[in-house]
């Protein structure tokens, strides 16, 4: 581990969600000496986020990918950057990060479940379903639910035409 990933987890774990000044002063501390540093510029926004200030973190997510944001914490800033997308209610630059990161990362479990909900703020809601089906399928491990695996990927498969055949008629 580089001393700037130490320091950047020592500020991170050092954090108080109920008052992220401190750790946003830090953050913007390393950013002053590493201005262009994709990891610094990902911390930044989350710091930013956790605080609520997403309109100032979603440029700070972006400079990040934009600066070449890689590994984990690459799936973790498209699951942030989405959600904060939502939350300002940009919906489809929402849905359109989140397939991204889906294409990007596909075996993980928190994009998809971040995706159900801006599928559902769009009113996707067969759409939200399918993939939560799809989820369990993939990722729950039960003798109870593998036992009805095809099933579940059938009704996703179902619901997941319903909403292309509501958006092919309006």
């Amino acid at each position: 581990m580089t001393s700037l990933e130490t320091r950047l987890d020592t500020i991170f774990s050092a954090r108080d969600r109920e008052n992220m000044q401190p750790t946003i002063d830090a953050f913007l501390e390393v950013l002053a000496e590493h201005p262009d540093h994709p990891e610094v510029l990902y911390q930044v926004g989350g710091a930013y986020d956790t605080d609520g200030q997403e309109a100032v973190a979603e440029g700070y997510y972006q400079r990040a990918m934009e600066a070449g944001l890689d590994g984990e914490s690459l799936r973790k800033c498209y699951l942030q950057y989405g959600s904060t997308l939502r939350n300002l209610g940009e919906l489809e630059r929402s849905a359109e990060l989140f397939r991204a990161g889906r294409e990007q990362f596909p075996a993980s479990l928190s994009l998809g479940v971040f995706e159900l909900l801006t599928l559902h703020a769009q009113g996707r809601h067969h759409a939200a379903l399918s993939s939560a089906l799809t989820l369990f399928a993939d990722h729950v491990d039960s003798p109870e639910l593998a036992r009805y695996e095809a099933a579940l990927r059938g009704n996703a498969k179902y619901l997941a035409g319903l909403d292309r055949q509501t958006s092919q008629t309006s």
